[in-house]
């Protein structure tokens, strides 16, 4: 296993953005009620429990949304890939919702950006070497 990068730069410039097969949603979902088979991250809210399921569990009006792993293993403590990502795309105008694992970040993005959004990230990539 890679030893998780800190320094900002080295996190831009070693990032592989992939895109991840299917479509999800971000979505409320019941706490007493089993999670969808697929189901990728969850945050408990005051408002309820959020889920990022696949979009065949998320009621028709959700947003599909496509996800780009950023496929670089950065530290928890490592400042600026989340900023650097978001920031990339809001300057397109494209939505971005992230959210971190242990290893990897990964940006969830509409549908119909993901092709953009990707295009984007390969960029910033490039442009940080």
């Amino acid at each position: 296993m890679s030893t998780p990068i800190k320094d900002t730069d080295a996190m831009i410039a070693g990032m592989h953005p992939d895109l991840q097969p299917g479509e999800f949603a971000f979505v409320v979902w019941p706490e007493d009620k089993p999670w969808p088979q697929g189901t990728r991250a969850s945050c408990a809210e005051a408002e309820g429990l959020s889920l990022v399921v696949p979009i065949a569990a998320a009621p028709q009006d959700a947003v599909a949304m496509r996800c780009i792993a950023l496929q670089v293993h950065s530290s928890l403590e490592g400042v600026g890939l989340t900023a650097a990502v978001s920031s990339a795309l809001a300057r397109a105008g494209i939505p971005a919702n992230m959210v971190a694992g242990y290893h990897h970040d990964h940006v969830y993005v509409p549908s119909g950006c993901s092709q953009d959004a990707l295009r984007i990230l390969q960029d910033l990539q490039r442009s940080s070497r």
